[in-house]
């Protein structure tokens, strides 16, 4: 499909049936949406006219274009206020001889230093007083939901508005997703606001630059021979206090994935520092990390291209800007990518992918005791096709454990080791069938016939996929891993480690994300993002132990933080724990290729 075909059918999209029951808001809203979606395509088809190969500046929106758009943005808003009595995103060449650098050599700084531990903090999921919270601290939710049990529903949430905050506030922002829906997003931002939209490539899988709306720039990153995806759910929202807010999530840029399925967000506002820092190449910190992704995702380019065009007094002029300009100090979380790509020595795969995981560990102190196990219990919305060889080596580096002495082993004997001690979350069919939406709801979870009828396929680690909040389907992507004693058999009733839970009272809504500090065991670690437990999404390694290769076929992007307490393990996981294992007599995973409903529409 067409960018032009993309453009078309979000725009059609926003146009058609939600699939919702009509409200006497909507009835009202009809005829002043049908003249903004007009006045939208108006202004899309004019964007469409110009060139980012050339230094012109884009076309924009006319005046009267941006006042009547102004207007009726703020009449609408209050109509869905008095009739809903509540916010409208609620319902919504071969390689030459080298140096040959280690992993453990690149990873003995994290080994040896808890510098992590020293200065953690608490992420809470109390929500801070006043109209406009700040989360200096960090803050990790679900997002509100239409559908959930309200007698379940009962910590704080994320709405999409609640997390942009005051549009009129906003100087620029960059956002990213993989599934899109223009029109609804564009409502969140100013018409005035320059705004740069990482999205999926087209079918070439090259990089590009394209206005799509006013003051809109879209970038897409390259894609080898066009396969993979864009699979990022990122936001860099810059208000004009000078407050830079960081939001990592599981959701796109789509009405339904804030209103009909669940999900996670992390954010955190970051405060301008009193003086800019100079840059640091050698830097490895979260800000750092950020900075590799977006420039990763082809944001140099489209940064270059505002600045010169319309855009001259951004808030940043270099992606450098962001690490140099603001204090990312009271970040606890650490940054985890997948960049797609060919990443060989062991410089380049320690930064990425699962390997990326496993530095991420080290850094935070969370290797895994050698008398310890570490048992993963991953919730996504896509299965992957999974070996033995893939399940171990992702394993290794969820224990934190570097890969040399993996890639030493040979790939007969690598073949044939037994599945790790890894639970796969993944909805059954009877639990699709009974969620509030029925089928209908499962049209963003991904399961095959072919994967799950495979000769070799892991069925015997699959566990039913419920959320904590009642009959909705979860498109959240969560690792969760506990740690237990080595001799303990692993089963699918196995509770975390059960540890001492400190002065924390039972009825407390604070998960603390204090790592070990080599003195004192905790319960595991949690990752947050937009990877399924997939090798497309996490890589697969190859190579040797001394010359190491990860090939990952996505962009993506979460954070990982350790949990103290056997409490902070239930209160993070989305899903109700223990999770149920399938009965392979009875038990299929839901396939949405095989709905006779989802085909009848």
């Amino acid at each position: 499909m067409s960018d032009d075909e993309d453009m078309r059918r979000a725009v059609a999209l926003s146009l058609g049936d939600s699939g919702t029951p009509s409200t006497l808001a909507d009835t009202v809203e009809n005829d002043e949406d049908a003249q903004f979606q007009a006045d939208l395509q108006r202004a899309i088809e004019e964007s469409k006219a110009s060139t980012l190969s050339k230094p012109a500046a884009p076309a924009v929106a006319s005046p009267s274009f941006l006042s009547e758009r102004a207007q009726l943005e703020k009449a609408r808003l209050e109509r869905q206020k008095r009739f809903r009595g509540e916010d409208a995103s609620a319902s919504t060449a071969p390689p030459t001889k080298r140096q040959h650098l280690s992993s453990s050599h690149l990873l003995a700084k994290a080994d040896t230093t808890a510098s992590f531990a020293r200065r953690a903090a608490p992420v809470a999921y109390t929500a801070p007083s006043g109209s406009e919270p700040f989360f200096w601290d960090g803050e990790l939710r679900q997002t509100a939901n239409k559908h959930v049990d309200t007698k379940k529903d009962t910590r704080p949430t994320f709405r999409l508005s609640e997390i942009i905050g005051q549009k009129s506030e906003i100087s620029f922002a960059i956002v990213s997703s993989y599934a899109l829906m223009l029109p609804w997003i564009y409502e969140f931002f100013s018409p005035s606001t320059p705004v740069i939209l990482i999205a999926q490539p087209n079918e070439s899988g090259n990089e590009s630059l394209r206005n799509v709306l006013p003051n809109w720039v879209m970038t897409t990153p390259f894609l080898r021979n066009g396969r993979g995806c864009m699979h990022m759910k990122l936001m860099l929202l810059f208000y004009k206090t000078g407050r830079l807010r960081v939001v990592v999530s599981t959701a796109n840029l789509v009405d339904f994935d804030w209103r009909d399925i669940e999900n996670t967000v992390w954010l955190q506002d970051i405060p301008l520092r009193s003086k800019p820092v100079s840059h640091d190449p050698k830097a490895t910190d979260f800000p750092a990390a950020f900075e590799r992704v977006l420039k990763a995702l082809n944001v140099r380019a489209a940064l270059d291209n505002m600045l010169k065009t319309d855009h001259p007094n951004l808030p940043i002029k270099s992606i450098q800007d962001i690490r140099c300009k603001w204090d990312f100090s009271q970040v606890k979380v650490t940054l985890v990518a997948s960049l797609a790509g060919k990443h060989e020595g062991w410089p380049s795969v320690i930064l990425t992918g699962h390997m990326g995981l496993m530095r991420a560990l080290r850094d935070l102190g969370m290797r895994a005791p050698k008398d310890k196990e570490v048992v993963l219990e991953c919730q996504g919305s896509s299965v992957g096709t999974y070996s033995t060889q893939w399940m171990n080596e992702f394993h290794c580096s969820a224990r934190g454990d570097s890969a040399e002495e993996w890639l030493d082993q040979s790939k007969t004997k690598r073949s044939k080791l037994p599945w790790p001690p890894i639970k796969i979350l993944f909805p059954s069919l009877q639990t699709v069938r009974q969620s509030v939406l029925g089928e209908n709801g499962g049209g963003t979870m991904f399961c095959r016939r072919n994967q799950w009828d495979g000769a070799k396929f892991p069925r015997e680690l699959f566990h039913d996929s419920r959320s904590q909040r009642g009959g909705v389907l979860m498109h959240t992507k969560m690792i969760v891993a506990t740690f237990r004693d080595r001799n303990t058999p692993f089963t699918s009733k196995q509770r975390p480690l059960d540890v001492d839970s400190g002065s924390e009272t039972e009825d407390s809504d604070v998960v603390e994300v204090v790592p070990s500090d080599a003195k004192k065991d905790y319960a595991g670690w949690a990752y947050v993002g937009s990877h399924n437990f997939t090798p497309s999404a996490w890589g697969t390694l190859s190579g040797s132990a001394f010359n190491p290769i990860l090939n990952i076929t996505n962009y993506e992007l979460g954070i990982v933080f350790p949990l103290r307490t056997a409490k902070d393990v239930d209160r993070v996981a989305a899903w109700e724990r223990p999770a149920r294992k399938y009965d392979l007599k009875k038990d299929l995973p839901w396939m949405q290729d095989e709905s006779t409903v989802l085909k009848s529409h």
